[in-house]
């Protein structure tokens, strides 16, 4: 939770569905919000399945005061209970990371889309270079401009 080890998987059940997972929290001061996101994620090069849990609310140090996640009360507290559940969802992984670049890669390869940004490429420096032209024109204009007010002011002196 927030990027701590709280605890561990304890049993997996694969059903048509859905996965069901539970999970064995360490120390039962730790309490984790009903309202929080929680996914599986696959971390480090062997493909170590985490769950994260983040928490979606603020906490306030009176609710956790009077949270006992064993009690019969914590039903209507804003905490999970003992034995209560949490729908998740699947979280990023390696396998949906080697798809996109696939992807990625594979319309990069497309001659068709190398062709256009080409084209535009060489568009690009064209505009560009016309571009330095015409402003070297507006200075020249400018100067012109500048000289004969130049001239024209101090002839009257």
């Amino acid at each position: 939770m927030r990027g701590i080890n709280i605890g561990y998987v304890n049993k997996i059940q694969v059903k048509y569905n859905y996965v069901l997972i539970k999970i064995n929290i360490n120390v039962s001061s730790i309490l984790i919000p009903k309202n929080s996101l929680v996914e599986t994620t696959q971390t480090g090069l062997l493909n170590d399945t985490v769950v994260d849990i983040t928490p979606l609310q603020n906490i306030s140090s009176q609710d956790i005061e009077s949270t006992n996640v064993f009690a019969k009360s914590c039903v209507k507290s804003s905490f999970l209970c003992h034995y209560d559940y949490i729908r998740g969802e699947r979280g990023l992984n390696y396998d949906d990371l080697v798809r996109a670049a696939t992807r990625i890669s594979q319309r990069f390869d497309d001659p068709v889309l190398f062709n256009l940004v080409n084209i535009l490429l060489h568009n690009t420096i064209y505009i560009s270079s016309e571009f330095v032209e015409f402003t070297n024109g507006i200075v020249d204009i400018a100067i012109l401009i500048y000289d004969y007010l130049y001239q024209l002011l101090f002839s009257q002196i």
